[in-house]
């Protein structure tokens, strides 16, 4: 092969399966949480420290943190029905919970990516080089899903069951779903919030000059309470109250 020849990155991920002793493989996740959907525009990105690998991964500019993620039922079948596998994330001091008072996690996007040890950035390696780091290298581009319910919450983890890309074509969004926390953009058209007050996101009341850059909704039924002072009938409130109350 002539340094002309440019090899598919399929190709290179087919080739690198074949061989006998294979790099390890590296399988990545992006979570994708956008502002219309979910109520904020951030992407979490996460790898499950397999193959021995216990700190975090760079690929292709972009730092995936080593943290206790499992994954299961991406196995695809004959049998006409469509995989629903879960993604099940550590809950240390309760981050995940709090992260789904804030933001509406259903729908939310994951990406996985799997790639082999050898295509990393130079970066990871001791010695600063890598002549076969090749972003490209990822065995499936398109490789998709979408939180489709929280399946299982405990102190400890968090599970979400995903949904492929083909059951998310009729959906219309944006769709009301039964949780806790409020959906409504803060100050938005739903919220209706326009009054001289800013609190942070733990309902503190804010003073000083800078108090507007501050001012962040909690999205609880708390936050809707000392925004709107004197009017507890009234308020917008976009949740449902005990949504998550276990029976």
């Amino acid at each position: 092969m002539t340094s002309a020849q440019i090899v598919p990155a399929s190709s290179k991920i087919s080739e690198e399966i074949q061989k006998l002793e294979p790099s390890a493989l590296i399988t990545l996740f992006e979570l994708k949480l956008t502002l219309d959907i979910n109520g904020v525009n951030q992407t979490y990105y996460y790898h499950a420290g397999t193959n021995e690998l216990k700190s975090n991964i760079v690929f292709n500019g972009i730092t995936y943190v080593a943290a206790p993620v499992e994954v299961k039922g991406f196995d695809k079948t004959t049998k006409g029905t469509l995989p629903r596998p879960t993604f099940t994330v550590a809950n240390a001091d309760n981050a995940i919970t709090n992260l789904m008072l804030l933001y509406n996690p259903l729908n939310a996007e994951l990406k996985r990516i799997q790639t082999h040890k050898k295509f990393l950035d130079a970066v990871n390696f001791s010695s600063g080089t890598n002549a076969t780091a090749d972003p490209t290298a990822i065995a499936q581009t398109d490789d998709i899903w979408y939180i489709d319910r929280v399946a299982a919450e405990t102190p400890q983890s968090v599970s979400f069951e995903l949904t492929g890309k083909i059951n998310m074509q009729n959906l219309r969004l944006p769709k009301r779903q039964i949780v806790e926390h409020c959906p409504w953009l803060y100050k938005g058209t739903q919220c209706g919030y326009n009054g001289s007050k800013c609190f942070d996101v733990n309902d503190v009341e804010l003073t000083g000059a800078n108090k507007q850059d501050l001012d962040k909704c909690g999205h609880k039924y708390s936050s809707c309470l000392v925004r709107f002072s004197g009017k507890n009938d009234l308020v917008p409130f976009g949740g449902f109250l005990n949504a998550r109350l276990q029976m």
